[in-house]
């Protein structure tokens, strides 16, 4: 009979020690698991979090199991190396921070034992991640518990896999499916291995430590995503008594470059988010019931697929996709830099994440890497990398594609976008440089350059701070008016190319990167549509709810927008409904029928309550009119980008001005020192990322199209007015050497 026992309680954390004796006689702290020891630094800003060695000790008394029986330590999460101890002698190191481990404790085994788990999260120049846009929790955050199984019994040193394959295949013609059934035995060779599901029961002999059996499933009920995601068990067992049982589902997936996404023979278009494991005051240190909140708000909003980033999450979340029928891309941590030395270590991350995860209905792709030119050019030895990974993966799976997200300033003729099954590409238009519809035209003349390759939006978003509001809202202020005005045209760009096989706005959530400082929040990436301790919900949200979700629902954006100026201001509402009724001050103001979004603009005078409504729904906001605009409203450390026109200086066509192209002014010596000036403010806002993706000759490449006025719109917050004066009166005195402008590829 296979037994699991939880290690979660009575741990000691210790901060300092020279080696697993010295940790064995700390005192240290007293705690339960999960636990990170960067949950409040690092989530602070300043990228100054706690890197390095901890300690985790714990007496573990010998547990009661049948005689003869084995028992195994398992780790479900360390980050990001663990080395294990046990009584003194170290018996495992595990390098890599996302993934389940196992090591077997029965020859050491004795009746009051002391483990010791050395974890650490340090950095190094093999283990991945090591340069990304967010922060590196180190502990023990996931389940530790042992396993007592008898001598005899299912494979648990397979990469940490479940010792049990299932691989569905489904006939849609004739609603029948075949799945076969695999399973890993330790010492049972010529013992029968008993298999049942969906009613019917096999035997099939162990032969070189496996069995498998093949079983047909008529009248098959489909995993049919977030509709019908049902799910069927399997189970083997053996005379020994190890019994070992897997859900899965039974569906087929088509991806088409000019069609898109299929899910059981229908067109299914993927449209979801991203998803962080952390949240504030936690870390990545999640409970069940923290995961099973992020579930809701999930289904709530809508979403029919998420991008699981950017590493193996916990099982219970995968679990909890298989059981709400969301199609996930899963990836490992390969990400923003390319290591040599890694590359062992990513592959074995990716043997863990398929090993660990195949049976899984929910996963629909294997992620090879994210951004991984973010910091360099692309190498033979990148290019070789990733033909391995790719490789691998279809060795270890014949029945997913692999799917790659690509950094926007990676051209799409690079041979690196041909290893992969699927593409899809991270692109910020709108935010870090140019404008929304950059997006839509980057993506129509890569479909219509690549007709025959799978194309999708991995990645595109806006930060957003709750506590600033905007009648005016730009790029760059960090206002949720512009966060929401933002995904509103994206939207109509994806809408617009249904051949996208798979959209991922980027974040669900707000979430750590210590590396950053802007938008009011040190330490925080704001791009999520809720905010990071899940409380509030931004428009956004509400914005592809009315997409996406079949709840009706009225929403009035703003609420938080209460003292305005203008005298006629604008009343937006998202909704679900065909039509909205807007209510001021108790009369009813204006009908309106559409479609998603409902714009009225109301005059104002004092204070106001708004309601919307559409049947029995409603939503509610207040504001009032004000004389001055309320400070609390910006970020205290935004101005307003200086136009040239917008001052009494005269413009001179004839020379330089903030209006050119960047290409432009760098082939002018003056010039270009200006424009260094503003790059380096540029990348210093956005942490280790930023520093070196300014150098990134691809970006630096994209960067020559733009003019000095779109990226100053986007550093507001470093360079002031008087500073953008400045410089526009500096170019201004620069004579150009011609009139027009050249090309600045």
């Amino acid at each position: 009979m296979r037994e699991r026992i939880s290690l979660m309680d009575d741990w000691r954390f210790v901060e300092k020690a020279a080696n697993a004796q010295q940790a064995s006689q700390a005192k240290g702290e007293s705690v339960c698991l999960p636990h990170t020891w960067n949950a409040r630094d690092g989530q602070d800003g300043g990228n100054d979090y706690a890197r390095g060695t901890r300690w985790y000790v714990r007496c573990v008394t010998a547990p009661d199991c049948p005689a003869n029986s084995e028992i195994w330590l398992e780790c479900t999460g360390a980050a990001m190396t663990a080395e294990v101890f046990w009584n003194g002698k170290k018996l495992t190191r595990h390098e890599g921070g996302y993934s389940t481990f196992r090591v077997e404790l029965t020859p050491y085994m004795e009746p009051k034992n002391l483990l010791v788990i050395a974890v650490d999260n340090n950095t190094s120049d093999r283990i991945y991640p090591q340069k990304a846009d967010f922060t590196f929790y180190g502990g023990l955050y996931r389940e530790v518990s042992l396993i007592c199984v008898p001598a005899t019994h299912f494979s648990l040193d397979r990469n940490g896999g479940p010792g049990l394959r299932l691989t569905p295949t489904v006939d849609l013609d004739d609603h029948t499916a075949t799945v076969t059934v695999e399973t890993w035995v330790t010492s049972g060779e010529g013992q029968t291995v008993t298999f049942s599901l969906a009613g019917q029961t096999q035997y099939a002999q162990v032969a070189s430590g496996y069995a498998s059996s093949v079983f047909t499933i008529p009248h098959v009920r489909l995993w049919d995503g977030l509709d019908d995601p049902y799910l069927y068990t399997a189970t083997a067992s053996l005379a020994s008594g190890d019994v070992i049982a897997e859900r899965f589902g039974c569906r087929t997936f088509d991806i088409d470059p000019q069609k898109g996404f299929y899910l059981n023979g229908r067109p299914y278009p993927l449209r979801g988010v991203s998803r962080h494991q952390d949240r504030k005051d936690v870390g990545n240190a999640l409970t069940p019931a923290m995961m099973r909140e992020d579930m809701s708000i999930i289904r709530e909003l809508g979403a029919n697929t998420l991008r699981l980033a950017h590493y193996q999450h916990a099982q219970e979340f995968y679990d909890l996709c298989d059981e709400n029928g969301l199609l996930v891309w899963a990836e490992i941590p390969y990400i923003s830099q390319h290591m040599p030395d890694g590359n062992e270590n990513i592959r074995q991350q990716m043997r863990e994440l398929v090993e660990q995860n195949y049976n899984h209905p929910c996963i629909c792709c294997w992620g090879l890497s994210n951004e991984i030119t973010a910091s360099g050019a692309v190498s033979e030895n990148l290019l070789a990398n990733h033909r391995t990974l790719n490789e691998l993966c279809h060795t270890l799976d014949s029945t997913r594609p692999t799917a790659m997200a690509n950094v926007f300033m990676l051209e799409p003729d690079s041979p690196l976008l041909e290893i992969p099954n699927l593409n899809s590409y991270n692109l910020y238009y709108g935010w870090y440089l140019g404008e929304c519809a950059e997006a839509g035209q980057f993506l129509d003349d890569y479909h219509a350059k690549y007709p025959q390759r799978c194309l999708g939006l991995s990645e595109y978003g806006a930060d957003a701070n709750p506590r600033y509001q905007s009648a005016a809202p730009r790029r760059g202020d960090y206002t949720e008016s512009y966060q929401a005005l933002y995904h509103e045209q994206m939207l109509d760009i994806i809408e617009a190319r249904p051949w996208l096989w798979a959209t991922h706005a980027w974040n669900l959530f707000d979430f750590a990167a210590d590396g950053r400082d802007e938008g009011g929040k040190p330490g925080e990436n704001q791009k999520g549509l809720v905010t990071f301790d899940r409380l509030i919900k931004k428009d956004a949200f509400y914005l592809y709810k009315a997409h996406w979700s079949k709840e009706p629902f009225v929403h009035i954006c703003g609420s938080r927008y209460v003292n305005r100026t203008e005298d006629t201001t604008e009343i937006k509402v998202y909704s679900n409904q065909p039509e909205i009724v807007l209510i001021v001050d108790g009369k009813v103001f204006a009908r309106q029928k559409g479609r998603y979004i409902f714009r009225f603009y109301v005059p104002i005078c004092g204070e106001h309550h708004i309601a919307a409504r559409a049947g029995g729904l409603s939503s509610v906001i207040y504001l009032c009119k004000v004389k001055q605009p309320d400070p609390t409203y910006q970020y205290a450390g935004a101005s307003t980008v200086v136009n040239w026109f917008d001052k009494d200086d005269k413009y001179d066509p004839a020379c330089y001005s903030l209006t050119d192209t960047i290409g432009e002014l760098m082939r002018e010596p003056r010039a270009a020192a200006i424009v260094q000036k503003v790059i380096g403010a540029a990348a210093s806002t956005r942490g280790e990322v930023g520093s070196t993706a300014a150098v990134n000759p691809n970006l630096q490449r994209m960067l020559m199209r733009q003019t000095l006025q779109s990226i100053l719109s986007h550093v507001s917050d470093k360079v002031s007015k008087a500073q953008i004066q400045t410089f526009n009166r500096e170019l201004q005195a620069i004579k150009k050497p011609y009139l027009g402008k050249e090309n600045d590829e």
